[in-house]
């Protein structure tokens, strides 16, 4: 077999890369400034962007280092057992691409992830070593996150979190059982040893030493993990209970689900299904009330006997329709804990009346210029001059929300 060129190996690692969730957006189309006339260009393999915890989009390079894999997870497309195309790059190549992207300004960091060739730690130090040179050799002060290996040994994680801003370890499935049936080469408890054995490190290295009385940077990003949804029967109640340990246990900076999502491939041993992406975009919202808006999980899931999220309402909404006995709330009277259950109210929004509302009474229009849809407000709260009447409880208020939160036609 003819060897692939290094453009060629970028396509196929690039590609396999996506089902690695890290980032918010995928990448762009590719442009050239310099063919089109513009000002700007983007490279279409491997670019992806992720969010800083202060806000700032990072655009990555987002690639594997292999996807050949020792593992034959039912689940991946880079099993052992699949057809697809394999490549693999050398540590130099990913150091080159790194910096020659860099050095054109196409990225500002390197997601690096990693299929598991001939051993855990074999491949871990690989990646270890791509990251060695990035930081030490090129001077690369950039981002980057490595997904380590919980089978790899703690000396080679811990050079990792020497130079990576960022470690994630995988859980791979919302329960102990799913990960035994569908990777059944896989053991629960070496994954969650090793996210136990990196959130010690990383506590440990944060305090200050006795003689400098510095902090020694160690992933100062911290860890996070991905689990796939819709791989196995786990309810929507489940992998939020899963996630609320995670959070609890290991401190995570983040958890990512990942919609299974299978390419048609005669060698895999679970059924196809349509993409179950509602149902990751309904988790991380979730995922969201409960980390930043005081949500407990069983109030986010208790409105549905099957414990699974609500797929044409946001949890939110959800939440305040089976819970109206709650509203209508005054927006110049409600503590900033209650108003964060109002739909359509986000915590900047909420922090911006309370401000306001210190000088003067707030009225609809002005929850309205604050607010995305004061559609989706109105008839949760009552203000000055304002009041939803019986609106609150008709039987057509949620078909009502629904079609005012509808995406209009632009053309």
């Amino acid at each position: 077999m003819a060897a692939l060129s290094l453009r060629e190996k970028l396509a196929v690692l690039s590609d396999a890369a996506k089902y690695d969730a890290s980032c918010a957006s995928s990448g762009a189309a590719k442009r050239d400034s310099l063919k089109s006339g513009g000002i700007g260009s983007t490279e279409g393999m491997g670019i992806c962007h992720s969010y800083a915890p202060d806000g700032r989009c990072i655009s990555l390079l987002k690639i594997l280092l292999t996807n050949f894999c020792i593992y034959d997870c039912s689940y991946c497309i880079n099993r052992s057992s699949s057809n697809v195309r394999r490549a693999r790059f050398t540590i130099e190549e990913v150091v080159k691409l790194t910096m020659s992207f860099y050095r054109r300004n196409y990225i500002e960091g390197l997601f690096l992830s990693s299929g598991v060739v001939r051993s855990p730690d074999e491949t871990m130090a690989e990646m270890v070593e791509i990251a060695r040179r990035l930081r030490v050799e090129e001077k690369f002060g950039g981002y980057i996150h490595l997904k380590t290996i919980p089978e790899a040994s703690a000396a080679l994680v811990e050079a990792a979190g020497l130079h990576a801003d960022r470690l994630s370890i995988n859980v791979e499935l919302p329960t102990d059982e799913g990960v035994k049936q569908l990777a059944p080469e896989k053991r629960p408890e070496t994954i969650r040893l090793s996210m136990a054995k990196l959130r010690e490190k990383i506590e440990e290295k944060a305090e200050p030493t006795v003689r400098t009385k510095r902090r020694q940077r160690f992933a100062p990003g911290g860890q996070s993990t991905q689990m796939i949804v819709g791989a196995d029967a786990t309810t929507d109640d489940g992998i939020l209970s899963t996630s609320a340990r995670l959070y609890g246990s290991y401190r995570l900076r983040r958890v990512y689900y990942s919609a299974f999502s299978p390419i048609p491939d005669s060698s895999s041993a679970l059924p196809l299904r349509k993409p179950p992406l509602m149902r990751e975009h309904r988790l991380y919202q979730a995922d969201w009330l409960m980390r930043f808006y005081g949500f407990e999980r069983r109030e986010i899931t208790a409105g549905r006997p099957d414990g699974m999220l609500d797929l044409a309402i946001d949890p939110k909404l959800a939440w305040a329709l089976a819970n109206r006995a709650f509203f209508p709330l005054d927006v110049n009277r409600a503590p900033r804990e209650a108003l964060l259950r109002v739909p359509g109210l986000g915590a900047k929004v909420v922090d911006r009346m309370l401000a306001t509302r210190r000088h003067r009474r707030l009225r609809l229009e002005d929850v309205g210029r604050l607010c995305q849809s004061v559609a989706k407000v109105r008839p949760f709260i009552v203000a000055e001059g304002w009041s939803p009447g019986a609106a609150l409880d008709g039987e057509r208020l949620r078909e009502k929300l629904v079609k005012s939160c509808e995406q209009l036609s632009l053309f």
